[in-house]
């Protein structure tokens, strides 16, 4: 039984979507109905080499939509490259963005429109609800199974001087529309989703325990862990199944969904630290993190463990004792991490004990650490830490 009132308030935001195979050509189409003239495309290098990004600017220009590329952005975007982007925004003349890639061209993306729209710098709107005007019209053309930043509304972009990344969150960042084609993730490596799949996983798993979930958020976050069950491992070792891959890319949007609306919880809090001070993979750090951030949330909502555990391959009863509970719900997300090639620790990675209490200062102050389901203290993020390592 879920631990919230069914009758209490709650809102839930989502952008219009098209899911299938095909839905990237559609981008021309759904920029002439916004009106369109000239639109900004935000990607990364690795897809410009691919091509992906001109054939989106093809579809845009057999609808009469203008466009130009930027390109010029990393994982883990930084500040300066969203000022960078904005001013070729304003240079070219451009009315409208549309974001090709995964998490990191579409966080880029979102955080162009708003510097564009409000005159700030991105690092102005750290938090939540501190956007004042919405970006531009923006369009969001997933290429990788697990952000969701094509249907959220957050935007994460790493400060460079304080070496963290920060979360904005605003409802006016929800795109317009996501083209959702899970034909594009076809040429991810086996790294890159798993590691992205496992950020779908995380997603899932926190807005499932978030003390902002409700009924609603619930279903899709719940759905999300199965099918990451379900198909993972086979669009890991089998990337030209379509139907695994099309399985990961609901998962990923389901969760979006859940996390849109629930928020997150400690495993991203502490992440973004990691991000911000190592450059590390998003999805990784979470993927390490995840079990041991469990470990310690697990008190707060057993059965809603146990249900996730369920979802993951278990078969626990309602009547298990708490401890076996506890125990088969790790050993299914140990179990999952591991076979999915996720098997170095934080500290192979780089993480030292020195770094650990500017890392756990940097967590508590993350908005994703408002929705955890357990307030930790700074002593306590410290061992999570240790756990991982």
């Amino acid at each position: 039984m879920a631990e919230y009132d069914i009758m209490e308030l709650r809102k839930f935001v989502a952008p219009e979507f098209v899911f299938g195979a095909g839905a990237a050509m559609l981008a021309g189409q759904y920029a002439a109905n916004l009106s369109v003239k000239k639109a900004l495309i935000v990607t990364g290098p690795v897809l410009e080499g691919l091509g992906i990004p001109g054939q989106v600017a093809d579809a845009l220009t057999a609808e009469g939509v203008e466009s130009v590329v930027f390109s010029d952005v990393t994982p883990n975007p930084r500040d300066h490259e969203v000022m960078t982007g904005a001013e070729l925004y304003f240079r070219e003349g451009c009315d409208a963005i549309v974001a090709v890639g995964g998490g990191s061209p579409m966080d880029c993306a979102k955080g162009i429109g708003i510097v564009c729209t409000n005159d700030q710098n991105i690092l102005e709107f750290e938090g939540v609800d501190r956007v004042r005007h919405p970006g531009p019209p923006l369009i969001c053309i997933p290429t990788t199974a697990g952000s969701a930043a094509d249907i959220s509304q957050f935007c994460i972009i790493n400060d460079t001087t304080r070496k963290v990344k920060i979360a904005i969150v605003s409802k006016t960042m929800v795109p317009d529309v996501a083209l959702i084609d899970p034909a594009l993730t076809v040429s991810m490596d086996e790294e890159l989703t798993a590691h992205t799949g496992l950020d779908a996983l995380t997603h899932a798993t926190e807005a499932f325990v978030s003390n902002a979930s409700s009924a609603i958020t619930d279903l899709n976050a719940l759905e999300a862990v199965r099918l990451v069950h379900k198909h993972l491992l086979d669009a890991i070792h089998n990337p030209e199944d379509i139907n695994a891959r099309t399985g990961m890319m609901l998962a990923s949007t389901y969760a979006g969904l859940a996390f849109s609306n629930a928020i997150l919880g400690a495993v991203h809090a502490m992440a973004h630290g990691l991000g911000g001070l190592l450059d590390l993979p998003h999805g990784l750090c979470n993927a390490i993190l995840l079990d041991h951030v469990i470990d310690f949330n697990f008190e707060t909502a057993p059965d809603k463990f146990r249900q996730i555990g369920n979802a993951l391959g278990a078969d626990i009863p309602f009547s298990a004792p708490l401890d076996e509970i506890k125990e088969t719900t790790l050993s299914a997300f140990r179990n999952l991490k591991l076979a999915a090639g996720v098997k170095v620790n934080l500290c192979e990675l780089g993480m030292t004990p020195e770094d650990l209490p500017a890392l756990a200062e940097k967590a508590l102050a993350d908005a994703c650490m408002l929705t955890n389901p357990r307030q930790p203290t700074a002593d306590e993020v410290i061992k999570i830490y240790e756990a991982a390592c």
